[in-house]
């Protein structure tokens, strides 16, 4: 399992949790009760709103930063972008994926597919996160090592 570190894009990971979520509520009968209801649905546009808020966020102060987006290329960060909203989440971009199976979650009005977030949250930190942080941690040290301290990998 080592050896996908790094290799799946987030968003694909993002692809497989929301297929498992639809699999999971088409297969297997445990909805919300009454889940159609329209603040179920506003609430969904909500957060999948705010997840979009906060990928974009995310980018443009990537973008002022002038370094590397790519989850492939951590080690060509050219600088360690701790404001914005880096000051609340060292993860936004993943952040924003997890709010979107959120979202996702609660039109789809399974109960069970509330499992997979889980899923998901460990499949990035495992597989995208913790290698990135290794790579950081080794490009900017003690620098990186306080912001961490600072701020929560996730929220």
């Amino acid at each position: 399992m080592t050896a996908l570190k790094l290799k799946i894009p987030p968003p694909a990971w993002f692809l497989f949790c929301a297929t498992l979520m639809w699999l999971v509520a088409q297969y297997v009968p445990a909805s919300l009760p009454n889940y159609q209801h329209t603040a179920i649905f506003f609430s969904g546009l909500a957060v999948a709103i705010i997840g979009g808020a906060v990928a974009v966020s995310a980018l443009w102060v990537i973008h002022q930063a002038k370094t590397t987006h790519s989850p492939f290329r951590p080690q060509h960060t050219a600088k360690l972008v701790t404001w914005g909203i880096y000051r609340k989440s060292r993860n936004p971009m993943y952040l924003s994926l997890l709010l979107g199976l959120i979202a996702w979650a609660l039109w789809l009005g399974s109960m069970l597919a509330w499992l997979v977030l889980p899923l998901f949250v460990w499949l990035i930190t495992y597989f995208q996160i913790k290698p990135e942080e290794q790579i950081l941690a080794q490009k900017f040290g003690t620098h990186y090592a306080e912001y961490c301290t600072q701020v929560r990998r996730w929220l």
